[in-house]
């Protein structure tokens, strides 16, 4: 029998197995949220690569950490016309497809003193998303900057470094399936484990 194509960026799937319980098809956004309670901590979790029609799965192991972090991609370029428009054609790419998960996109100037690529457009979503991203960019065929870098560590040092800020865009994701609050996830627990009982 063969596997399901890999899922699609937009519609990643995580499973979510502690000691007490587990849950398949989770959303990202809804991972991350399960991550915060203190009783989930020593969860192991699982990116859903594949799927047989069987019902079985090829599935990846994910750092609970990772929920927990931002990555980005940065797209750098010496003269700011050029970086506004890989700002502009960013933007007006997740207007027309929609990106696999939250995120944002600032337009910078890393001022004078940054000798090299002065102006960067930034992509900063949470770090779970980063496969997705990667994927999202290349399908959609973007192709910004002349130089680029991406990573949680490249996140961390943007947020350090001096910069003005000329432009900025909040991304959503327009995923079929509506991510469940805290509260909602915590109540279908409860539930799930009282019919259980």
């Amino acid at each position: 029998m063969k596997p399901s194509a890999s899922m699609s960026a937009s519609a990643a799937r995580f499973v979510v197995k502690t000691e007490a319980w587990t849950e398949t098809g989770l959303s990202a956004d809804e991972v991350a949220a399960l991550m915060e309670s203190e009783a989930n901590r020593g969860a192991k979790i699982y990116r859903i690569e594949r799927i047989w029609p069987d019902g079985r799965m090829e599935l990846r192991g994910v750092s609970v950490e990772t929920f927990s972090l931002e990555s980005g991609m940065f797209f750098f370029r010496n003269h700011r016309a050029a970086a506004e428009a890989d700002f502009a054609a960013l933007a007006a790419l997740a207007e027309k497809h929609a990106p696999p998960g939250r995120g944002y996109v600032q337009l910078v100037d890393r001022g004078a003193e940054a000798q090299f690529n002065r102006f960067a457009t930034a992509l900063i979503y949470p770090a779970e998303h980063d496969a997705d991203f990667a994927q999202w960019l290349l399908e959609t065929e973007y192709a910004g900057g002349d130089t680029v870098e991406g990573g949680v560590s490249a996140v961390s040092d943007y947020y350090q470094q001096p910069k003005e800020v000329l432009r900025r865009c909040q991304l959503w994701s327009q995923s079929g399936t509506q991510s469940r609050s805290r509260i909602e996830l915590l109540a279908h627990r409860r539930s799930g484990a009282a019919a259980a009982g």
